[in-house]
């Protein structure tokens, strides 16, 4: 089920919120999780007792690791299980192809037979409710935050609808508190339908809009420069559309059940380097690797070359995390290499000292360029777009129907629409924190006009459930 579905609209959240507010207190977190595993498990309902497995794992191991007080070892021993059961889950769901296809490809080039082939479907949302999971052992072990004392209410806290298929990442220790006792108000509940309502517009009527011209570039033969170009950034105006809608939508529907979730996104197309970038962009999970892995690496406690490599090493896992290619792992790479850089240049650019529209519009091109990489299925695919960037691809005759396609005034002014909301420093969760009355007949208008549009769609999932 996705949030931009009329089930989703009309049915389920309806549903969901009527009866949560009409049980008592003590029930609402058992609710949730019914709730939460029926919207996890309506395409496929045995993902839920893969995601129950990890669940019931890490919820014993948190109980053992709590109950070892003063037992180091058997501390250690509980937490490493859950991190190898988890990690070992997530691996074989996800990696289990792409290992068999690289282990076939090595046997081919030697003549050696090769291994039948296993065809494993990856369950949506596994990357980030095995990040949860994590940070629930390894908050526990670091003694910063207590265990749950009901099943039910940990099994919320990995499966809440809201956040569950694509994010933000929330880590456990932030939201311990709110698991047992959480404020509802007007308020509260007015802020988080204004933050869905425009999350839901960002998907419909941008990142849906302006994905179809990124397609037709990525598929297109051999687009000229121009074209790729146009292409490239629409893509990048598309995931980052797509991506921080999910986040909003997954933010206002929290706020409607009395949650509160970190802010995923900040401009972060207003970023003047790539250090920047990655404080403004799916911050849940730059802040997730940092805490989890770059400091227990070392982070930058042992010297500027260990730091270096502790980057590096950060950035491959991250790019390998968003998807099982080697694509993601070269992109992960790109910004490895570049925060490397900047860090040995002291956290700043190497355009630095130049104006300060001059530098972000540097670090976008850069961007640019990593999402080739992350939008490509393979190094040839991304070699030709960028031979393509770079007009080095002989012109084709599909050009001018290309061409015809993408310049049309509905796709140079959504283009237009895109840079100015990406450059505008006020995003949607600041405008969401005063609701007045003009504000509330502009949402509704906004809203109805986003319905009508989603009906007549094709299906279009959020980018993020392939991770």
């Amino acid at each position: 089920m996705v949030f931009s579905s009329h089930i989703f609209i009309f049915y389920f959240l309806p549903l969901v919120l009527f009866i949560y507010y009409l049980l008592r207190y003590s029930w609402r977190n058992p609710f949730l999780l019914v709730a939460s595993y029926i919207f996890y498990g309506w395409t496929n309902p045995w993902f839920v007792l893969l995601m129950f497995t990890t669940t019931l794992i890490n919820y014993v191991c948190g109980n053992i690791i709590d109950a070892a007080e003063g037992e180091p070892a058997k501390r250690y021993r509980a937490l490493v299980f859950s991190l190898a059961a988890s990690l070992g889950l997530l691996g074989f769901f996800k990696y289990a192809n792409f290992l068999q296809a690289n282990l076939n490809f090595l046997l081919d080039t030697t003549g050696a037979p090769l291994i039948p082939a296993l065809e494993v479907i990856l369950p949506a949302g596994i990357s980030f409710y095995t990040f949860h999971c994590i940070s629930y052992t390894v908050d526990i072990y670091r003694n910063e935050a207590k265990p749950v004392k009901r099943l039910a209410d940990f099994a919320c806290f990995v499966a809440l609808y809201p956040q569950l298929i694509a994010g933000p990442i929330i880590r456990y220790h932030t939201i311990a508190e709110q698991l047992r006792s959480r404020a509802h108000s007007v308020e509260k509940f007015a802020s988080g339908t204004a933050l869905f309502i425009l999350g839901f517009a960002k998907k419909v009527l941008i990142a849906n809009e302006i994905g179809k011209a990124a397609t037709a570039a990525f598929d297109a033969e051999a687009p000229t420069a121009l074209d790729a170009w146009f292409g490239v950034t629409a893509y990048a105006f598309q995931i980052y559309f797509d991506f921080s809608a999910y986040s909003d939508m997954a933010v206002g529907l929290g706020r409607m059940i009395g949650f509160e979730f970190m802010k995923n996104f900040d401009a972060p197309y207003r970023s003047e380097s790539i250090t920047e970038f990655w404080r403004r962009w799916h911050i849940s999970l730059s802040t997730f690797l940092r805490d989890y892995l770059y400091v227990p690496l070392g982070g930058n406690r042992h010297g500027p070359r260990r730091t270096y490599i502790n980057l590096m090493i950060v950035m491959l896992l991250g790019g390998l995390w968003h998807g099982a290619s080697w694509t993601f792992v070269a992109w992960g790479a790109f910004h490895g290499a570049l925060l490397a850089w900047e860090r040995w240049m002291g956290k700043e650019s190497m355009y630095a000292r130049l104006p300060r529209p001059v530098r972000i519009g540097m670090t976008f091109v850069l961007v640019l360029f990593s999402w080739v990489l992350f939008r490509s299925d393979t190094f040839g695919d991304a070699g030709r777009y960028f031979a393509a960037m770079f007009g080095a691809l002989p012109f084709a005759s599909g050009a001018p129907l290309l061409a015809a396609f993408l310049y049309t005034p509905a796709n140079i002014a959504m283009m237009m629409l895109c840079a100015v909301l990406v450059l505008n420093p006020v995003q949607a969760h600041d405008w969401v924190e005063r609701i007045t009355l003009p504000r509330v007949i502009l949402l509704l208008l906004i809203f109805t006009y986003a319905l009508a549009t989603m009906f007549v769609q094709s299906f279009n999932p959020f980018l993020y459930f392939q991770f």
